[in-house]
């Protein structure tokens, strides 16, 4: 019964364990795993992709000075230097940046729809949620081939066992391996620099790639295939919105530190390296990465790139887990089964729900699709279209919370939402391809999110029609017989009388000598000081109303916080306090609201949610559940 919520995943940068030094190290084993395995095949997909293109120098640079150049405007200009300076309390994110929007520019005529590209960027998440595992796994598999020919029927099975395994360890949390993922990350970004530099020494003249003439100079060849190239260049930056979304866990400073001075030069290495390959060896495009290393040392790069993948795939799971609490807090989603993994980190999570249906529909992706090659083609639509959503809200903030010069603000926003419109227009021409998947799923996604958003909103207002003013109340059950003890009513508004006291009186004709109408309430804020948690209304004698304040990022325990009464209020003796609750029956009807197949979507939701009960922490032998019916 919460009146907004949310929360999100691992350590907050305000209480990092160790310094700036420690903290980029951690955040490529975590930020940088997605975006540092797009050399497995962003460059291959632009030549071997749906739309082929000729491996000779005008092609080869022209993609090469479209992947930097991408590299630079969308990741560190857009991203690390604009962006990340969006936080919200530190947390960054869609719905931490359509928080802090919200929360600043108040209700305007537009506000609604902020929301929804908002709700819309988080379901486009959840589709590139579930594309990242299954291509970077299999991407990373199919190096086998490289190493033997033979070796191609194994790919398959072998890419569903590690991604088998991958979901199966998420229930017993990952802070042990989760130590090992940086080490192997500067390992492997060391083997990409080291990998491209031994190529470019070859064919230094690929280092021409950087001049932008020959991303210029590749549109005017062919408009036409240039502009359809973009749809595979853009792999080369997914997992951009990574570097947002996790700046709570590692900051700006290290996130940033990490980008320019590691992750950056490694990968362009990397990309130029392949590039100098392919144009000594244009045959070699079938798979240039691994065939960028000698022949004997191509089987421990296949090891070290499926770790690589393994890690990525980690992060992205990860994600998935903290944009489903945070959705739950915010009133996004149903109550779902949150379990926490780790005693220290506060992030480790587990969702059993999204993690076992997140493995079957990337085990359905890599049966259905079978390589990594058909898979960048549903590939990129998801990310493209994050991006953009990201680039109209950045404009809403520079405009209305920031208040830059509007000339300046035209330009930046203008330049961005330009760049991420042409990415996502030529992702959209992938859509009868593959692109239609993760499409689907975010269509779903939102059909959730804002069915229940909706949902709760006309019940609350249906519960409001006969609600009675706790005053008036308190007043006329003057007269009922007071038993010992503490009864907590726990209530989604914080006006009223909740339901369940109503029923508790008309049924049972007694109230307890002290009673507690207890509402939480989630600030738009990741963390709410201890000191700050309850807000104590006096209503009457023997009657009080407590606002429990939490942070999207908080833990959510009544028990524990009412045990924390501020000064003068008489504690709580957990023997003698009852927990009561409301439960609704929704019965679908014609009444204004929303469409009838979304009521009955709605009620089903509110059936399958997780009992409050469990959400709320309550000690399960002092429950009391009282239902009612209510017609939607």
């Amino acid at each position: 019964m919460t009146s907004a919520a949310v929360a999100t995943p691992a350590q907050p940068a305000s209480s990092p364990h160790g310094g700036t030094g420690v903290l980029a190290l951690g955040a490529l084993g975590v930020v940088f795993g997605d975006i540092g395995t797009s050399p497995l095949y962003s460059l291959k997909e632009s030549f071997v992709g749906h739309h082929p293109l000729t491996v000779d120098q005008p092609h080869v640079l022209g993609v090469l000075s479209l992947i930097f150049w991408t590299m630079m405007l969308i990741v560190t200009v857009k991203y690390v230097f604009v962006i990340l300076r969006a936080d919200n309390h530190g947390e960054g994110g869609s719905l931490a940046l359509l928080a802090l929007v919200a929360d600043r520019v108040g209700q305007r005529k537009w506000t609604k729809g902020l929301v929804m590209l908002g709700i819309a960027a988080t379901a486009l998440f959840y589709g590139d949620a579930i594309i990242t595992p299954a291509i970077s796994v299999l991407s990373a598999v199919e190096g086998l081939e490289a190493v033997q020919a033979d070796f191609a029927r194994f790919v398959l099975p072998c890419s569903i066992v590690i991604l088998v395994g991958l979901f199966a360890i998420q229930s017993h949390g990952t802070t042990r391996v989760g130590a090992l993922f940086g080490p192997v990350m500067i390992v492997y970004f060391a083997v990409l620099a080291i990998l491209g530099v031994l190529n470019i020494a070859a064919h230094p003249a690929i280092l021409a790639a950087i001049n932008p003439w020959w991303g210029l100079n590749f549109f005017l060849l062919d408009f036409r295939l240039a502009f359809l190239a973009l749809g595979s260049v853009v792999l080369a930056v997914t997992g951009a919105e990574a570097l947002y979304a996790d700046m709570g866990h590692f900051g700006r400073k290290a996130i940033s530190i990490a980008w320019l001075y590691v992750a950056l030069p490694c990968l362009m290495l990397n990309y130029l390296g392949q590039g100098a390959l392919v144009l000594g060896s244009p045959q070699a495009i079938q798979n240039p990465f691994f065939l960028m290393a000698p022949a004997g040392a191509r089987l421990p790069l296949v090891i070290l790139a499926t770790l690589a993948t393994v890690i990525a795939s980690q992060a992205v799971i990860s994600g998935a887990f903290s944009v489903t609490q945070q959705a739950v807090q915010l009133g996004f989603l149903p109550r779902l089964r949150i379990e926490h993994t780790s005693e220290h980190a506060i992030g480790q999570i587990y969702v059993p729900l999204v993690n076992w249906g997140l493995l079957v529909l990337v085990v359905a992706l890599v049966i259905g699709f079978r390589s990594s090659g058909n898979l960048a083609a549903a590939y990129g639509i998801a990310v493209t279209g994050t991006m953009f959503i990201t680039a109209i809200m950045l404009g809403v903030l520079t405009f209305t919370v920031w208040r830059w010069p509007r000339p300046i603000a035209v330009v930046v926003t203008g330049l961005f939402i330009v760049v991420d419109g042409l990415y996502f227009a030529s992702n959209a021409t992938k859509i009868p391809d593959g692109g239609w998947f993760p499409l689907l799923v975010a269509a779903i996604a939102f059909t959730l999110l804002t069915t229940w958003a909706k949902g709760r909103q006309i019940m609350r207002a249906r519960l409001a029609e006969g609600a009675m003013a706790a005053e008036l109340f308190a007043r006329s059950a003057g007269k009922l017989e007071r038993v010992p003890g503490t009864a907590v009513f726990l209530s989604a508004s914080r006006e009223g009388v909740p339901h369940a006291l109503l029923h508790n009186v008309k049924h049972n004709k007694v109230l307890h000598e002290r009673v507690i109408i207890a509402t939480v309430a989630i600030a738009k804020v990741p963390s709410v000081p201890a000191a700050e948690r309850i807000e104590l209304e006096p209503i009457a004698e023997g009657f009080t109303r407590a606002v429990i304040h939490y942070g999207f990022m908080d833990e959510i325990d009544v028990p524990a916080a009412l045990a924390t009464l501020p000064a003068g209020a008489a504690p709580l003796k957990p023997t003698d306090t009852s927990f009561f609750l409301g439960r609704q029956t929704l019965i679908a009807s014609d009444r204004p609201g929303m469409a009838l197949w979304r009521e009955k979507l709605f009620a089903w939701m509110v059936r399958n949610a997780e009992s409050a009960m469990d959400f709320f922490k309550l000690p399960t032998n002092r429950v009391v559940e009282l239902g009612s019916q209510l017609e939607i």
